[in-house]
C-alpha cells in the first residue's frame, strides 16, 4: 500500500485488508476500516460513505504506519487509543486491558443487582480498574453512585484517572492505588464490582498475541489455579459490604465459576448466584452480605 497506488479511501481499505489477512488477522476487514476511520476522526459508516474520496499523501502515510502496527498484532483499541464500553469511550494504552463485550456485561448486571436510584448516595468499589472503564460506565449510569476505583498499577491508575476527567466524573469517582483495599482505611460498600485476574499462568503463553504481547501480565495472571487473587479479594470483600450490599465478579468460567461460588459461600455471603456472558459461558457471579431476615431476593441463578 503506497500513495502511488492506493490514493482513494476504497483502494486503500482494500490494501489494508490484504496486508491484514496476510498476517492472520481474521476481521483484516473491520480492523483496516477502522484504524483509517480513526485517522479522519469519522466512523466506520462515515467511512464508507466517503470511499471515493481521494487520501492525501500523509494521511496515506499515517495508514500506512498504524496497518504496520495491527500486522504486529497490537490491538486495534491500542492503536486507535480508544474503546467504546457501556455507552462511554475511554483511552486505552498498553497499561491497561482492552475492555471486553463480556464485561458489560457484568457492568449492567451490577447495576440491576443496586437498589434503585433515590435520594440515597451509593458507596461502589471497583477494584482493579484498569482503565477504569467499569467505574466510569456504573458513575455515567447512576448520578446517585460514588465510585472509589482502586489498582495495584500505578500507571493503570493514571490512565484511569485521565479517563475520569475526560468524560468529567472527577466529582463521584475517585482512583486510588492500592493492593485491593489497603490504601482505602475502613470502607463499606452498597456495590463492589472487579474483573480480577483469573487466567492460570499456564495458559498465557497460548493467549492471542494480542494479549500476551501487548497487555499487562498483572492484569491477567491468576497465579496456579486463577484464583490466588479472587481468593484475596472475596475474603477481603466480604467484610466490606454493608447491609444487602453484592459482591459481583467476572471470572473464567467452566469450573472456576463453581470454586467463586463455593468461595462465596464460606467467606459468609448469601444468596450467591451466576450469570451467563453474551456467548452463553457462566461467569459472574454475585453473592450478599447478610441481612436481617425478610429481605427480597433480587436476582436468581442461572
Amino acid at each position: 500500500m503506497s500513495a502511488a497506488i492506493a490514493t482513494s479511501t476504497r483502494a486503500a481499505v482494500e490494501a489494508a485488508t490484504a496486508r491484514l489477512l496476510e498476517a492472520g488477522i481474521a476481521t483484516a476487514r473491520v480492523d483496516a476500516e477502522w484504524l483509517l476511520a480513526g485517522l479522519l476522526g469519522v466512523g466506520r459508516a462515515g467511512l464508507t460513505a466517503s470511499f471515493d474520496r481521494d487520501l492525501s499523501p500523509a494521511v496515506l502515510s499515517r495508514y500506512e504506519a498504524a496497518v504496520a502496527r495491527r500486522r504486529r498484532r497490537e490491538p486495534l483499541q491500542q492503536i486507535l487509543g480508544w474503546e467504546e464500553f457501556c455507552g462511554v469511550r475511554v483511552a486505552v494504552t498498553a497499561d491497561v486491558l482492552v475492555p471486553r463485550p463480556e464485561t458489560e456485561t457484568l457492568v449492567e448486571w451490577a447495576l440491576a443487582l443496586l437498589p434503585p436510584a433515590g435520594a440515597v448516595t451509593r458507596r461502589v468499589v471497583d477494584v482493579g480498574t484498569g482503565s477504569g472503564c467499569i467505574a466510569c460506565a456504573l458513575a455515567a449510569a447512576r448520578p446517585d453512585l460514588r465510585v472509589v476505583a482502586i489498582d495495584a498499577s500505578p500507571v493503570a491508575a493514571h490512565v484511569a484517572r485521565r479517563n475520569v476527567s475526560a468524560l468529567g466524573l472527577d466529582g463521584r469517582v475517585s482512583v486510588f492505588v492500592s493492593d485491593l483495599f489497603s490504601a482505602l482505611g475502613r470502607v463499606n460498600a452498597d456495590l463492589i464490582v472487579a474483573n480480577p485476574p483469573y487466567l492460570p499462568t499456564r495458559v498465557l503463553g497460548h493467549l492471542a498475541p494480542e494479549v500476551v504481547t501487548h497487555e499487562p501480565t498483572l492484569a491477567l495472571d491468576g497465579g496456579v489455579d486463577g484464583l490466588a487473587v479472587i481468593r484475596r479479594l472475596v475474603l477481603a470483600a466480604a467484610d466490606r459490604l454493608g447491609p444487602g450490599g453484592a459482591l459481583v465478579l467476572e471470572t473464567g468460567g467452566g469450573d472456576q465459576v463453581a470454586e467463586v461460588v463455593a468461595l462465596m459461600r464460606g467467606a459468609g455471603l448469601v444468596d450467591v448466584v451466576t450469570r451467563r456472558d453474551l456467548a452463553g459461558v457462566e461467569r459472574f457471579v454475585a453473592g450478599f452480605s447478610d441481612v436481617p431476615s425478610g429481605r427480597v431476593r433480587r436476582e436468581e441463578g442461572t
